[in-house]
């Protein structure tokens, strides 16, 4: 009975089934991409280890670029999957980030950081603060031959986009810490225990089951300031160390309700930075990742450029 109810399965979705156990079953194996020149953009790539005793590594986007002689801004790059799937590799994340760097003319760090539950959290926001430091410290040849460390940015999807907020909540406490220009969080995964107005019951309550699962030392399950920064406890947003932040959701993204509800409190609190924001029109969660080439995704695209070029 008891090796019964350890497998009950708690959660199954397209992309994954999690166990009572703790156990989970990975039903989405992205394909992997090689680095090398991105035949689509004329993008090279190459993949660094930044940590051999974690693992954590990434993978660095060069574009070609008209003017050698002109320093590039650095974005880096925090991949979506609930902190559990997908990789910097896939040919999904791939894709996207040698887009972004031909796009805006940046060069893009894409973070191969660990997954739990192998890894549970916070191991993904360690990782994450580590790739900031090393693309920041400019020790990396294409970096410090091509990049210019004084125009820094984070980006991030999903998980990813959530992220980028601890980053940003890590750096205003950590001295010295990297100087961020710009933050863009694309539909970012935000949650809490209450559901807000717009938010799906039932999704919120999946959405809190991985976390969790993510996560087991997460205090208040979803309401840990990690997951709800807007939550008692959680540093003030008044904190965020970045000059200008980007949030970007989809009219029908399932995270959509909790993006807002992020860019509302960051526009509304007493942080001196500036908050933009876009919703795209009828589109779903991190929609631009599946159909890149729709007109949504290319003025969301746009709008990502138009972010990083500002100065």
């Amino acid at each position: 009975m008891e090796s019964n109810a350890a497998d009950e399965l708690l959660l199954e979705l397209d992309s994954l089934r999690i166990y009572r156990s703790g156990k989970m079953d990975r039903l989405h194996h992205p394909v992997l991409a090689p680095a090398g020149v991105d035949a689509a953009t004329g993008v090279t790539s190459k993949d660094v280890v930044v940590d051999a005793d974690t693992g954590l590594s990434v993978r660095v986007f060069l574009p070609a670029r008209p003017d050698p002689s002109k320093k590039l801004p650095v974005l880096v790059f925090f991949h979506g999957g609930a902190f559990v799937i997908e990789s910097a590799f896939s040919t999904t994340y791939h894709g996207y980030a040698a887009s972004l760097a031909a796009a805006a003319g940046v060069v893009a760090v894409s973070v191969e950081y660990r997954l739990a539950p192998e890894h549970p959290v916070p191991a993904a926001y360690d990782d994450a603060w580590a790739a900031l430091q090393w693309a920041a410290s400019g020790k990396d040849e294409w970096l410090a031959e091509h990049a210019d460390n004084g125009r820094l940015f984070l980006a991030g999807d999903s998980a990813g986009g959530n992220m980028v907020h601890n980053v940003m909540i890590r750096a205003a406490s950590s001295h010295p810490a990297p100087r961020i220009e710009g933050a863009i969080l694309l539909h970012p995964w935000f949650g809490g225990n209450a559901v807000i107005e717009g938010e799906s019951e039932a999704t919120a309550r999946d959405m809190a089951k991985i976390w969790e699962f993510a996560c087991p030392g997460a205090v208040g399950g979803a309401d840990d300031p990690r997951m709800n920064p807007t939550a008692g406890g959680a540093a003030g947003l008044e904190n965020l160390r970045c000059e200008r932040v980007l949030v970007c959701t989809g009219e029908k993204d399932w995270a959509g309700a909790r993006g807002r509800a992020y860019h509302a409190a960051v526009a509304e609190s007493a942080w001196r930075g500036s908050a933009a924001w876009l919703e795209s029109e009828g589109e779903g969660h991190v929609f631009f990742l599946e159909k890149p080439e729709c007109a949504k995704a290319k003025e969301l695209m746009d709008r990502v450029v138009a972010f990083i070029s500002a100065s």
